[in-house]
């Protein structure tokens, strides 16, 4: 009979010097002290009897590989170049079967819930109506749509495809930290990076029963033909700003996984009410859009006029039903980080039930009372802009200048609506290797899952991107700022 410690995965080998550069109050995803998880036990032994030269040549060949598929990233305003490979570390994420089903059971109610919200702002707005969540933070936001009330989408999903970006506090508890409703990317990473992974681990990955993802682009493709308004025909594009597109590898890559023409705003035309696209045979209907274009840029007629990335005359296809656009334009309202704190609430006011997932405790500088709070204790919080993404506008008050806390504190008294702030949560973390110093070290994660929603409900891809703090000491996960990414097995049931 193997040994507790044989059977659970000690510590060894390529981890003989982990414990001693763990995060003091993190939840580590592979180890529990000087031992494997049980459900990773098996993964983590085989990983252990790599050498350190073994796995940086394994990288060293993924990164390779990285480059030579154009698996790249744009980060303007960087004097090194903007284009840009997307760090990537060989060394899995790993989650257990029971973990993720109760992780996929809470996504799918929280995306019916915020369906629902959409549906009702844009028709009746009884959530106002009841005061469950203020009149005045969903009306007078950046992303509520006026002129989109009373317009009922095509197939009647207006979330076709979502990101929500999770992390795991010091107790191991898994959180919502925000949502992705309008043109969340990244899933063309999940795809490349578990192909390098099999390849260059086929024996740990056939060891581990790890679900596919591979798959993720014909899901797609079926839930965009499930909203077309005609039931027996369906020809749908992807919509891309263009090359210079800081997300172009990915709209490219989809189009070209799902079997669909990858177009831009010249190639496409209303007439009649109905969306064409110009081909050498001339023009053919187009019934739904991929649209990767900010819904601003998107319709010149109704939004930007100054736009040169949309299509004139696109919203008055959409209002008439004879297009369906995925995501819906609008959504912006509900991935509005003031409205976040009420999505418990819309899950109990539209679906009679409890949360299934955790959220952050987040505090909104419009309150009176939140803001006082919040200007008190700044140096403890994370302020972020509630239309800023990326990583940007945000200030990490415990690391913070006084100046940066300043700074902070005179935008927040200038624009309080502007701000939320959250007290700073020990994200989890995951074993990553350290190229510069040769060895294994503990690295904070979050993980963004990817929902597709059609006619039938949400459905969950099981996996989603791992992304990875690489700095030292760091908590920003954002590629833009410093940070990676890491295949995510999700592990089959046993048995």
């Amino acid at each position: 009979m193997q040994s507790q410690s044989q059977s659970q995965g000690p510590l060894a080998g390529l981890f003989d010097r982990y414990p001693q550069a763990a995060l003091p109050g993190t939840y580590d995803e592979m180890f529990d002290g000087a031992l494997a998880r049980p459900p990773f036990a098996r993964v983590a032994q085989l990983l252990a009897k790599m050498s350190p030269d073994e796995l940086a040549r394994a990288q060293q060949l993924a990164e390779t590989a990285l480059l030579q598929q154009g698996v790249t990233f744009s980060v303007y305003g960087d004097a090194r170049g903007t284009e840009k490979i997307f760090p990537f570390c060989l060394l899995p994420r790993l989650i257990a079967a029971t973990d993720y089903a109760r992780l996929e059971r809470g996504l799918q109610q929280r995306l019916r819930a915020l369906g629902a919200f959409l549906d009702d702002i844009y028709g009746d707005q009884k959530i106002l109506a009841a005061g469950v969540v203020p009149a005045e933070m969903v009306l007078g936001a950046a992303g509520y749509r006026p002129m989109l009330r009373g317009i009922k989408p095509p197939g009647g999903v207006r979330i076709h495809i979502s990101g929500v970006d999770l992390i795991r506090d010091g107790d191991g508890t898994w959180r919502v930290l925000e949502d992705n409703l309008r043109t969340p990317s990244g899933v063309s990473y999940v795809v490349e990076n578990r192909l390098i992974s099999k390849r260059l681990f086929p024996r740990i990955f056939d060891a581990a029963r790890v679900h596919r993802v591979d798959h993720y682009p014909t899901r797609l493709a079926e839930t965009l033909r499930s909203v077309s308004p005609l039931e027996h025909d369906c020809n749908a594009v992807v919509l891309t700003p263009g090359t210079y597109n800081s997300a172009y590898f990915e709209h490219s890559f989809l189009a070209r996984t799902m079997g669909l023409e990858l177009v831009e705003a010249p190639d496409l035309f209303v007439d009649g009410e109905k969306v064409y696209c110009r081909t050498t045979r001339g023009p053919k209907r187009v019934h739904v859009i991929y649209r990767r274009t900010d819904e601003a840029f998107l319709d010149p007629e109704v939004f930007r006029p100054d736009s040169m990335l949309g299509v004139p005359g696109l919203m008055r296809a959409y209002a008439a039903g004879n297009v369906a656009l995925a995501n819906a334009p609008g959504n912006g309202i509900a991935d509005d980080k003031a409205v976040y704190p009420f999505v418990p609430d819309m899950i109990e006011f539209y679906l009679g039930e409890q949360p299934l997932l955790e959220q952050v405790q987040t505090y909104v500088c419009l309150f009176d009372e939140d803001r006082a709070y919040v200007l008190e204790h700044l140096d403890q919080m994370v302020v972020k802009a509630v239309d800023e993404a990326g990583g940007y506008g945000m200030l990490m008050g415990p690391q913070a200048s006084r100046a940066e806390l300043d700074e902070f504190r005179g935008r927040i008294l200038a624009e309080p609506r502007r701000y939320i702030a959250q007290h700073r949560i020990e994200l989890s973390c995951c074993p990553t290797w350290i190229a510069e110093r040769a060895t294994v070290e503990p690295r904070r994660v979050d993980l963004r899952p990817y929902i597709l929603t059609s006619r039938e409900g949400p459905w969950v891809l099981p996996g989603g991107l791992t992304r990875v703090a690489l700095k030292a000491g760091s908590y920003v996960v954002n590629s833009s700022q410093g940070g990676g990414s890491k295949d995510t097995w999700v592990m089959k049931e046993t048995g």
